[in-house]
């Protein structure tokens, strides 16, 4: 087993640090009341569709790179590093689900014009409250061949954004949970975006009424917990070089900014802050990493490997944004800092897609199973 980082891993995460540094800005959003849009969200899309980054995992033969779940972390590094505002999360999901579950016909329609950046994608998968363990009230109902999607979803990822949305639902009342492929601008479906606490990412809530839908039937059961285990590590990733963001900075900080005579990262209680915030750094990633290859292998604990590295990364990185807050001092809370935005992007992906306890809930079920096997 190996997964340490190689050179063209290393390369492909240094282009992508010094493109995002030149291109990506978070000064319109150091104001009260800045959204989302006012920090480039469209222009910073057409931007990473020309990197080509939308087509990442995206087979050769679709029109897309064919790299693995190791290159993506590079990317999504850089991305959460940066914060920045882009649906390329939304699509990275949908486009996941399409690549598992669509069969070669809808591929052929889809995923080329994905990789170039042409269409948008967006994954709803919770319901209100914010669960996605499977208790979908989102219901799936055919008639002569066709599908039609009825309920609500809540903490989509991207969605105004997206011209194709995949959506989970049950098919009847005790039915199976399917993935279908609904189209975004049909009448049948309202997107509403929501004031969500982090406003570097676009976060929505999504009312289908009677919407067509494809289903995404290659996969099986296995297609959302396939599609799950790769949004954590997405979510994963974003931690961990966030983390690693906050501690570098915090770091810099402590060395400059001088008390009593002396500067205040020379003072023990700072030094056992930063101590700590390093180890954890240093655990995320190397969580993250492990994730990626398992699931790049499809090895048989990638599904573990994704729920622990998503429960760490995601306690550590709200707990480092937060002593960040408590070292800058004062000058930490306020927004001209954008300090106050890497915690609330901490504390946002510490929900999305499942809360660390859940997922430690998993860890724990995951290793009872592997022991009584």
């Amino acid at each position: 087993m190996n997964f340490s980082i190689s050179d063209d891993h290393q390369m492909l995460k240094d282009s992508a640090q010094v493109f995002l540094n030149q291109q990506i800005s978070l000064k319109p959003l150091l104001s009260p009341g800045a959204t989302v849009r006012d920090a480039g969200y469209a222009a910073n899309w057409a931007k990473i569709a020309e990197m080509g980054w939308p087509g990442l995992l995206i087979p050769e033969e679709y029109g897309g790179a064919g790299l693995s779940c190791i290159d993506l972390v590079m990317i999504v590094e850089e991305l959460g590093r940066t914060l920045t505002p882009s649906p390329f999360l939304g699509t990275l999901l949908g486009t996941l689900a399409v690549m598992k579950g669509g069969d070669a016909t809808l591929k052929t329609r889809i995923l080329p014009k994905v990789a170039v950046g042409e269409i948008a994608l967006a994954l709803a998968a919770a319901e209100e409250g914010g669960r996605e363990d499977g208790s979908d009230r989102t219901q799936a109902t055919e008639r002569g061949g066709a599908w039609r999607l009825t309920g609500r979803k809540a903490f989509v990822i991207d969605a105004a954004e997206a011209q194709m949305l995949v959506v989970t639902a049950r098919a009847g009342d005790r039915g199976a949970r399917r993935l279908f492929l609904v189209d975004a601008k049909q009448a049948g479906v309202e997107v509403a975006i929501e004031p969500w606490r982090d406003i570097t990412r676009q976060i929505c809530t999504v009312t289908l009424t009677g919407a067509e839908a494809e289903l995404l039937s290659e996969g099986g059961d296995d297609l959302w917990p396939w599609v799950r285990d790769r949004a954590l590590l997405a979510l994963s990733a974003e931690n961990a070089a966030g983390l690693r963001h906050v501690l570098d900075v915090t770091a810099d900080y402590a060395r400059q900014r001088v008390a009593f005579g002396r500067p205040i990262g020379a003072f023990q209680a700072i030094k056992h802050a930063l101590a700590d915030m390093l180890g954890q750094a240093e655990c995320a990633r190397t969580a993250t990493l492990y994730a990626a290859w398992a699931l790049s292998q499809e090895d048989p604990r990638a599904r573990l490997a994704a729920a622990m590295a998503k429960a760490y990364s995601a306690d550590a990185y709200v707990e480092a944004a937060h002593r960040s807050i408590q070292i800058f001092g004062a000058i930490g809370f306020t927004w001209e800092m954008p300090n106050h935005l890497y915690l609330k992007r901490a504390r946002g992906n510490a929900e999305l897609f499942g809360a660390s306890r859940e997922h430690r809930s998993r860890v724990i079920d995951l290793a009872r199973a592997e022991l009584a096997a």
